[in-house]
């Protein structure tokens, strides 16, 4: 079991964790220091239980904001994938089109090549 000792708003807490964690835990309380020192800025000493529930706030609102971006990001995928789906289909129904087109097409110039064959052969 690894142990972590950090600083947060000058007080000393030793924490444990799973091995290899350890550094980890360093810079997620270094997150949070950032947090409460900003807070301790802008307040002053306004007590660890209240610095300490504001700094918690402040991450909670930031995971928030990060999850709402993400689902916005992933609907936008969603979509961007249905109109992939979408120009997929017309461009095979188009290439069914073309693929008609080309074999009336040839089945035209046959007629018209047997025609033309027909009628020198009249002449």
């Amino acid at each position: 079991m690894g142990q972590v000792t950090i600083t947060l708003n000058g007080r000393t807490y030793k924490l444990e964790c799973d091995d290899g964690e350890e550094n980890h835990l360093k810079m997620l309380s270094e997150q949070m220091s950032k947090y409460v020192e900003s807070l301790t800025g802008k307040m002053g000493q306004a007590g660890d239980d209240r610095l300490l529930l504001m700094a918690g706030l402040l991450v909670a609102d930031e995971l928030w904001e990060t999850r709402k971006q993400l689902d916005d990001l992933n609907a936008k995928m969603a979509q961007i994938h249905k109109d992939h789906a979408t120009a997929d289909e017309l461009v095979e129904s188009a290439q069914e089109e073309l693929a008609g087109m080309i074999d009336a097409t040839a089945e035209r110039i046959q007629a018209l090549s047997t025609r033309l064959l027909q009628s020198g052969s009249n002449g």
